[in-house]
C-alpha cells in the first residue's frame, strides 16, 4: 500500500483545517433551526445545546394549519411547489433549445445572443423588480402565479443559455455530421444526439432554475399578494409582523420548507458540479 509523501499529508491536513470550521459554520443555523422546531415555545430562548423536553408538537400544530399565520400552509407550500417545477421546466427548454440553436445549428447573431445573456448579468436582478412589477401589472398578471414563473425564468434563462452552450460545445461535431448523413433532421438531431449527450448538464441546470425559483422571495412579495396564492416564503416573512413572533413555529416552518431542496441536491449531487462546470475548460 502506497504511504503518503509528507507533503500530501501536509495538504490534506490544511484542507481538513479549513472544512472542518467551514462544515461546523453552515451547520450551526441549520442545527439552531432544528433546535427551535423542537422545543416548546417556553424554552425557545434558554440558550441550551439540547431542549430538557423535546418535542414534535410544533411539526404537529404547522402540518395541522393551528395557527393564524399557517392557515395556507399547503396552499402556500404548493405553490412553491408549482412554481418552482414550472420555472425548471420553463427555463430548460428555453435555455435548451437556445444552446442548440447557438452551438449546433450556428444561426446568425448567436455570438450576439450570447453576449446579451452575460450582459444581463451586469444587472442586479433587485433594480429590476419594479420595472418587472410594471410589466406585469400592464398585462394584467399581478397576484398571478404567472407573474412570477415568467419574472424566475427571465433572471434564470441566460445563465442557463450560457452554461448549456459552453457545454454543448464541447460535444463532438462528427456526431452533428454523421446523424446529417444518416438523414436526420434537425429535431431529430437533437432528441435523439443532443438532448441525450448533454443530460448531467440538463439535471443540473434544471436543478439550478428549480432552486433558484424555490428560494426567492423579492419578486414573490412583489408580484403575489393573496394569502392562498404567495408562495411560503412570503408566508414565513408575515411571522415577523407580529408583536410577539411564535419563533417556533417559524423555525420549524422553515425547517420543513428547507427539506425538499436539500432532497433534490442529494438525489441529483453527482451531476451538478460537472453539469454546471462542464465546458469551462477547453481542451
Amino acid at each position: 500500500m502506497r504511504v503518503p509523501s509528507l507533503r500530501e499529508a501536509g495538504a490534506e491536513a490544511r484542507l481538513l483545517l479549513i472544512g472542518i470550521p467551514v462544515l461546523i459554520w453552515t451547520l450551526i443555523p441549520i442545527y439552531h433551526m432544528f433546535l427551535f422546531a423542537i422545543s416548546p415555545k417556553q424554552d425557545a430562548f434558554a440558550g441550551k445545546l439540547w431542549p430538557d423536553h423535546p418535542t414534535l408538537n410544533n411539526f404537529r400544530i404547522v402540518f395541522n394549519q393551528q395557527h393564524y399565520f399557517l392557515r395556507d400552509f399547503w396552499a402556500q407550500f404548493g405553490n412553491s411547489v408549482v412554481i418552482a417545477v414550472a420555472v425548471g421546466a420553463l427555463t430548460l427548454v428555453i435555455a435548451t433549445s437556445a444552446a442548440f440553436a447557438i452551438s449546433r445549428l450556428r444561426v446568425r447573431g448567436g455570438r450576439t445572443v450570447m453576449n446579451l445573456a452575460l450582459f444581463t448579468y451586469f444587472i442586479p436582478a433587485a433594480f429590476l423588480a419594479v420595472p418587472m412589477y410594471r410589466t406585469m401589472g400592464n398585462y394584467g398578471l399581478l397576484n398571478n402565479h404567472w407573474s412570477l414563473i415568467l419574472a424566475m425564468v427571465t433572471i434564470a434563462s441566460p445563465y442557463a443559455i450560457w452554461v448549456l452552450k459552453q457545454a454543448s460545445d464541447k460535444l463532438p461535431l462528427e456526431l452533428d455530421e454523421a446523424a446529417i448523413m444518416d438523414g436526420a433532421t434537425p429535431l431529430q438531431l437533437f432528441r435523439m444526439v443532443y438532448v441525450p449527450l448533454m443530460l448531467p448538464s440538463l439535471v443540473a441546470v434544471g436543478t439550478y432554475a428549480l432552486l433558484l425559483a424555490w428560494n426567492e422571495y423579492l419578486y414573490a412579495f412583489l408580484l403575489l399578494s393573496k394569502d392562498t396564492e404567495i408562495t411560503l416564503p412570503v408566508a414565513l416573512g408575515n411571522f415577523l409582523a407580529a408583536d410577539d413572533s411564535p419563533w417556533e413555529l417559524l423555525m420549524t416552518t422553515g425547517f420543513i420548507y428547507a427539506l425538499p431542496p436539500a432532497a433534490v441536491y442529494y438525489v441529483f449531487r453527482r451531476y451538478m458540479v460537472g453539469g454546471l462546470t462542464a465546458g469551462a475548460v477547453k481542451s
